[in-house]
């Protein structure tokens, strides 16, 4: 099914998680109906770059989110967030602060920093444009910064 222009639903559900544990990643009604905000707020970033966006996760059912040790109240479990790379414009954290830059409505933006870099963009209601910099048994900090 194509969300928007550029976004097929299969993008925001593919999870290698659910497919090894037998996991049902799909969408309900309700959050099928917050895909359609999210792909098309992506649509925007896509546009910001003018290159494609790899989606590296989207939608997780609640079952998913457990299982990958996703927050309890993660935006994905609703539908209003992905993670992301945009492979042609440069590395993550620079993505990052250029949407930080960017005019770009959103609720969060997270530079997440693990063993790989990844892009979170979550919007919501609230449209609070904030921006944090995560990392592994660190936490959070304000704004795009690596964090040691």
């Amino acid at each position: 099914m194509q969300l928007t222009q550029h976004f097929t639903l299969a993008e925001f559900t593919r999870s290698d998680t659910a497919r090894r544990l037998g996991i049902d990643n799909t969408p309900t009604r309700h959050h099928l109906a917050n895909l359609h905000v999210l792909a098309a707020k992506l649509e925007e970033v896509r546009a910001l770059f003018g290159k494609p966006i790899i989606i590296t996760s989207g939608y997780r059912s609640s079952a998913l989110n457990k299982a990958v040790d996703g927050s309890a109240t993660s935006s994905h479990c609703e539908g209003l967030a992905a993670d992301f790379h945009v492979p042609g414009f440069g590395p993550d954290q620079a993505v990052a602060q250029a949407i930080a830059d960017s005019a770009l409505e959103f609720d969060q933006l997270i530079f997440e920093q693990a063993r790989t870099h990844w892009i979170h963009l979550g919007v919501g209601d609230r449209m609070r444009r904030e921006v944090l910099s995560w990392r592994s048994g660190r936490g959070y900090q304000r704004g795009i910064v690596r964090i040691a």
